[in-house]
């Protein structure tokens, strides 16, 4: 087992679990030596994922679990609705326009106009079903395995389908955003996806809120360079504003 795939299962175990982590304990399922499970354990606390204590380590709060769709829609709806009309002011009146899972990017959706022309493809059932009855929008589900958390279509099928498509505009949410680690999200074959977009992509557009700023998920799905704007609002840090800066993106900030 590589050094990745035992990250993946030590942090899938515990949040599955109480949170708590053994060495001991890890050493016997993963069928390595306890130094190893302490060199882990200590990739995973640089991280941010985890904290260590003597004997084993617990999960960080802002890595110990995936909020369901409805629980990420519950929070931060003033700051989220805000930057989504923002993010819908930077996309074409017609053209292909790609939005991913979760709940920015269905903020998005909702608000796009009813007089749009656009062909939305997305991975995302909830934007599917809340699009699929206008009559001037064509919406392309795509196809793949259904997350039961996100509601959203991942995997090989999933992203050959992308592949053999060409798109104006990808907007892209995410569980976390670092200044070094980039967008990042829980699960790779999520991070797979959001990757598989921006590659056929004109223009690309991360939609986050400032709070998602400073928290890092475990895998990375791209460096804040990859994206031409970032949208978020105006509750970001300044000293995160003069970083973004030097990024590269554009940066827009939504009035809250």
């Amino acid at each position: 087992m590589y050094p990745a795939e035992r990250h993946a299962a030590i942090l899938a175990g515990a949040r599955h679990g109480d949170g708590a982590l053994l060495v001991a304990e890890l050493s016997s399922r993963l069928g390595v030596t306890p130094e190893t499970i302490r060199r882990d354990l200590a990739v995973l606390e640089r991280q941010g994922l985890i904290r260590r204590h003597h004997g084993g380590a617990v999960l960080t709060r802002r890595s110990a679990f995936e909020p369901s769709l409805q629980r990420r829609r519950e929070g931060e709806r003033i700051e989220r609705a805000a930057v989504a009309r923002l993010v819908v002011e930077q996309l074409p009146a017609e053209g292909v326009v790609l939005l991913d899972s979760g709940a920015m990017t269905l903020e998005v959706a909702a608000l796009l106009p009813h007089a749009s022309r656009l062909l939305v493809v997305t991975n995302s059932l909830p934007i599917v079903a809340l699009l699929g009855g206008r009559p001037r929008l064509t919406v392309l589900a795509l196809p793949g395995r259904v997350r039961a958390v996100t509601q959203a279509t991942v995997g090989a099928w999933t992203v050959e389908r992308l592949s053999g498509l060409h798109a104006d505009v990808a907007v892209l949410g995410a569980n976390g955003v670092g200044l070094t680690a980039g967008a990042t999200t829980t699960l790779p074959e999520e991070a797979e996806v959001k990757r598989a977009m921006l590659a056929i992509s004109r223009r690309r557009i991360l939609a986050v809120t400032a709070a998602k700023f400073g928290t890092t998920s475990f895998h990375r799905a791209a460096g804040l360079d990859e994206f031409d704007q970032i949208v978020t609002d105006d509750g970001i840090d300044p000293d995160t504003v003069d970083a973004l800066a030097e990024s590269g993106p554009e940066l827009l900030l939504a009035t809250t």
